[in-house]
């Protein structure tokens, strides 16, 4: 066994442990604070019926979502560093985040406004919708930037401008709304996991399962694409088909995060670099990693942002973006 593998799981333990920990911390915290004790009862079926209510119906389906969010952003990220071999690169960053942000607020407020919420049907198409809204984001993306093929830098700066473009759109549908709605939707464009019902988690958890996973498995095809583009054709694989694949990949992962957490800034860069420092570069290693760093930065935000200053809670993109955007500045300093 050498030394990279024992590092690897070595790490790998590390982070499970600390996840765990992030768990059962954000079951004990909250505005009604219940002890170890008392959640380990309240799981054994011996709690109250406010712990059980508190604990089954709220704190564990925001955990749920948090790991789902945080480690769909880590690993979308990771693929967008990876094709467009640039550091810099981020759903958020690109555009993706603002496209699905878009799609998914004329989605809640249409729906919002024939049935007055969000029934069963619209709560299991939301994450379709804000694929797809980010999917025609990545589309247009790749249709301004792609000249002769992809080229990095002409992706990262198309995006930043789409970026641009959708914010505005997204201020301008906010100017229509209700005052109600229009906190709801800038508190939730901030990154706030808004959707922590069980409804939501079983709309997301089917897509996470298959998009994560194949991830993994593409994992060799990052590691070929990294060695350069005539190395990689040299070795058989079609490059531009091979990128819009993964591209296709860390959309939806992103689409997905946006539907149930907002939008939420930097986890999909600084997941990955942390990895990346962690364990180097083989994406068989850094892409399993990412996707646990990502999972525990978005529980500690969410629950930092919820217990800072009770009762009013914080959203964890804000956390998130507070602790990342030092270090954004210093890429690119450093670039």
């Amino acid at each position: 066994m050498n030394s990279i593998s024992i590092k690897f799981k070595w790490t790998m333990l590390v982070l499970l442990v600390l996840l765990f920990l992030a768990c059962l911390i954000s079951l004990n915290l909250g505005v009604v604070p219940i002890s170890p004790d008392e959640v380990l009862k309240t799981f054994i079926g011996n709690g109250t019926k406010q712990q059980q209510l508190i604990l089954f119906e709220i704190r564990l389906p925001a955990i749920v979502l948090a790991l789902l969010v945080g480690a769909g952003m880590a690993v979308s990220g990771t693929i967008l560093q990876s094709i467009t071999r640039n550091e810099l690169a981020d759903p958020g960053i690109l555009g993706i985040n603002a496209g699905a942000g878009v799609a998914v607020v004329i989605y809640i407020t249409f729906f919002k406004t024939v049935t007055g919420s969000l029934g069963t049907f619209s709560t299991f198409a939301l994450p379709l919708f804000s694929f797809l809204g980010a999917l025609l984001t990545a589309g247009l993306i790749i249709s301004l930037a792609w000249k002769r093929g992809f080229h990095s830098i002409r992706l990262i700066l198309v995006g930043i401008g789409i970026n641009a473009g959708f914010s505005a759109i997204l201020i301008a549908l906010q100017l229509r709304m209700t005052p109600n709605d229009f906190m709801q939707a800038m508190v939730w464009l901030s990154g706030d996991l808004w959707a922590t019902q069980w409804k939501f988690v079983w709309a997301l958890l089917p897509w996470f399962i298959v998009l994560i996973p194949y991830s993994l498995y593409k994992t060799h095809i990052l590691n070929i694409l990294n060695l350069g583009s005539r190395v990689a054709t040299g070795l058989g694989i079609h490059t531009d088909r091979e990128r819009l694949l993964l591209l296709i990949l860390a959309v939806g992962l992103a689409g997905l995060g946006v539907a149930a957490g907002g939008g939420i800034a930097f986890l999909g860069l600084i997941a990955p670099h942390i990895a990346r420092r962690l364990i180097g570069p083989n994406h068989h290693l850094l892409l399993p990693i990412a996707a646990i760093l990502g999972s525990l930065i978005l529980m500690l935000a969410d629950t930092i942002g919820t217990n800072l200053m009770p009762p009013t809670e914080i959203p964890a993109g804000l956390v998130v973006s507070i602790v990342s955007a030092p270090y954004f500045i210093y890429l690119l300093m450093k670039k």
